[in-house]
């Protein structure tokens, strides 16, 4: 028998899924995109011939890519050579003081010790060595595994259970970073980790802080020529797999048939099989599924944070002056920030603002004279109820303070710029947030969908608003795992 598969979607769940399900006999996978190129939020853009992405710009677990590749027969290091510039990044503090993330702990300890001092130093080794207990207790049951139940710790061995109570779920990022660090400027850093999947550290759980030991100790990477080489590839490796792509197709509707599966895009009707659904989960409750929803899929958890992001034509600097990932706080309380998030549903009045330089982080090409940088800073999703925001005045006010600080030239300009509601009306039922569901309770990670879809046979999620979460390298993980259940389900 023929398993008609679809795919929605082309971001990075949808193409994993693709790349993990093709090259297999007896499946005939189509994938279905309303734009007219792949990577979902790993998008690209260009100006006076010069591409540049558009979205996440590091790479971090490229293990989880590793694997997918793996599974299909391929080298990630053949088929997609990854950077990692040194230094990675640059923390700056409003006191002046700033250190560089180095290509390994112990450089980026070192550098501590020498910009911030001996106590702060070992501050750092303590909790990256607590966040490293957190990641290895919790990731091969909550990233690299099928969705977590409230049961999942019930079903482990005794001492997969004594592990299990190093994941410090009781506790709160902010509490648990508070207990362990004293250095204020430490204290950011820690924080800050939140927002890799933009939730709010006072709520979310210290399990989270696990992040910093992904980024800090695992480390980040770059691929060269640019993040978008890794949409590029994945599709490149699902065609050679003989996977079908249909651009511009936007599937207006899902409604069951005798076979499974009717897909509508504008008119034109798709039947399949199996369906993987590469698109948030509010998209698909509230537009796509023509029929009764799901009990399991009518919760509306708490969005995660957007971002205002642009892209500047900037003077090309040497690595003193600009190194590959720049983190600037502002001069307050950097907790604010989240007030600001996720109380009062304003963006931030001093947002930290994080800027990547392309040409370093990814080895890709500029201009002449000029390199792409790209900027952005947290802000509420559209949602959230906050005004109308001007964000012409909101620009300019990014741009002078970085003038002012120095991390741009005076002529300097933005050639791209993206808001919330640009991000919106581009992934419908993302109401502009970057991660889905923000992870602001200790049970987040068992609320979040499945990769089969509750309740609905046949049907499978692969984004961020499913199992195990947002960014690259989870979403990635999600496609590769709801492609592991339905080769599962139908005994391949």
């Amino acid at each position: 028998m023929t398993h008609r598969i679809a795919i929605i979607g082309a971001g990075m769940g949808g193409l994993a899924a693709a790349l993990k399900l093709s090259g297999r006999p007896g499946l005939q996978i189509t994938l279905f995109e309303a734009a007219d190129h792949p990577g979902g939020k790993v998008g690209v853009a260009h100006y006076e011939g010069v591409h540049f992405d558009t979205g996440p710009s590091l790479l971090t677990l490229p293990t989880i890519a590793a694997d997918l590749f793996a599974d299909r027969g391929f080298d990630l290091a053949d088929e997609l050579p990854l950077v990692k510039p040194d230094p990675i990044a640059r923390y700056h503090f409003p006191d002046g003081t700033s250190f560089q993330v180095g290509e390994n702990p112990q450089q980026t300890e070192e550098n501590i010790r020498t910009n911030l001092g001996s106590e702060a130093a070992l501050e750092f080794r303590s909790f990256l060595g607590y966040s490293r207990r957190i990641w290895e207790a919790a990731a091969p049951y909550f990233v690299m595994d099928k969705a977590p139940s409230v049961l999942t710790p019930l079903s482990m061995g005794i001492s997969a259970i004594k592990a299990f109570r190093d994941i410090d779920s009781t506790s709160t990022m902010y509490d648990a970073i508070c207990r362990r660090v004293a250095d204020p400027r430490l204290r950011s850093v820690f924080l800050r980790y939140a927002t890799f999947n933009g939730s709010d550290p006072r709520r979310a759980p210290a399990t989270l802080n696990c992040i910093s030991w992904v980024d800090l100790g695992l480390g980040g990477h770059g691929v060269r020529g640019g993040m978008f080489e890794l949409a590029k590839t994945l599709e490149r490796l699902a065609r050679q797999g003989g996977v079908e792509f249909q651009y511009d197709c936007p599937i207006r509707s899902i409604t069951t048939n005798a076979g499974g599966f009717l897909l509508d895009c504008d008119g034109r009707q798709f039947e399949a099989h199996r369906v993987v659904v590469n698109a948030d989960v509010r998209h698909l409750v509230d537009d796509l599924w023509r029929e009764e929803v799901p009990k399991k899929l009518r919760s509306t958890p708490p969005l995660s944070t957007s971002g205002w992001n642009a892209v500047l034509r900037a003077r090309r600097r040497d690595r003193s002056r600009r190194v590959a990932h720049e983190i600037i706080f502002p001069d307050r309380d950097y907790l604010e920030e989240f007030v600001d998030l996720f109380d009062r549903d304003i963006p931030p009045k001093k947002p930290t603002i994080y800027l990547c330089a392309r040409e370093k982080a990814h080895q890709a090409s500029g201009w002449e004279e000029h390199e792409p940088l790209f900027l952005m800073t947290n802000v509420p999703a559209c949602d959230q109820g906050y005004s109308p925001v001007d964000w012409a005045d909101y620009e300019d006010r990014i741009m002078t303070r970085l003038r002012s600080l120095d991390f741009i030239d005076h002529d300097d300009r933005v050639v791209w710029r993206r808001t919330p509601e640009h991000l919106a009306r581009r992934f419908p039922g993302s109401q502009g947030s970057l991660y889905g569901a923000a992870s602001n309770n200790r049970f987040a990670a068992f609320q979040r969908p499945s990769n089969s879809a509750p309740g609905i046979p046949g049907m499978y999620l692969a984004s961020g608003s499913a199992h195990p979460g947002g960014g690259v390298p989870l979403c990635i993980q999600s496609g590769r795992q709801a492609g592991r259940e339905l080769l599962e389900d139908i005994g391949l």
